[in-house]
């Protein structure tokens, strides 16, 4: 990204699986309608850099963070939770406690199913705004809309989360005939071509709109 860009940079970090593909979708919709890129590690496929390295050059150039800590369920064939999640909300947290001042200015919402139900798992992290999506696509959508404007205080620029949801709502339902055109299984998109197709569609509609 761009040194530019780097104010407008969310860091999503969330499950990859299909079971929360509905959410991601949601919030990554959301992070572009409000104005801003959606990143993570996904965007990039290169087998030589370790993953770690990764996701902290990702974190290093977002101000903006999104960490949704809401599985913590034990993986049905390990037995066992896993840890990515926390692991990388602590980096996002340390580059803002230990970074310079570019990186103190970092700031980000914390997800949940519900609010109050990390004091379970993760209560060192005590003191920090929880927002509850309850697995909800449109209650995340609110969470993300309701977390930006008030981050970036442009608030008058960004629609409601009720108006954000239901832009999404249309997004879903043209998705299969935009990627029907361009030849894609909307449900093999990558990250990559989901952003696209985001990107696109607030063009079009902007257009129209205007």
């Amino acid at each position: 990204m761009p040194e530019q860009d780097a104010e407008h940079g969310v860091f999503i970090n969330c499950p990859f699986d299909d079971h929360y593909r509905p959410l991601f979708e949601a919030i990554v919709f959301a992070v572009h309608d409000c104005g801003y890129v959606a990143r993570c590690s996904l965007e990039v496929s290169d087998a030589s850099q370790v993953r770690i390295d990764k996701i902290a050059a990702i974190i290093a150039s977002c101000r903006f963070g999104i960490h949704d800590i809401s599985r913590t369920e034990a993986d049905t064939d390990t037995q066992l939770p896993r840890f990515n999640m926390p692991l990388e909300l602590g980096l996002f947290l340390g580059a803002k406690r230990f970074g310079s001042a570019r990186h103190r200015a970092k700031t980000c919402l914390i997800l949940d199913i519900e609010r109050y139900r990390y004091q379970k798992f993760i209560s060192d992290i005590a003191g920090q705004d929880i927002s509850a999506h309850g697995g909800s696509p449109d209650e995340a959508i609110r969470a993300v809309r309701n977390w930006l404007s008030t981050a970036s205080r442009h608030s008058v620029k960004i629609p409601s989360g009720t108006v954000i949801a239901r832009r999404y709502a249309t997004f879903k339902q043209e998705l299969p005939t935009a990627c029907e055109r361009l030849q894609l299984n909307p449900q093999e998109l990558t990250f990559n071509d989901y952003v696209l197709q985001v990107e696109e569609w607030l063009k079009v509609t902007a257009r129209t709109s205007g």
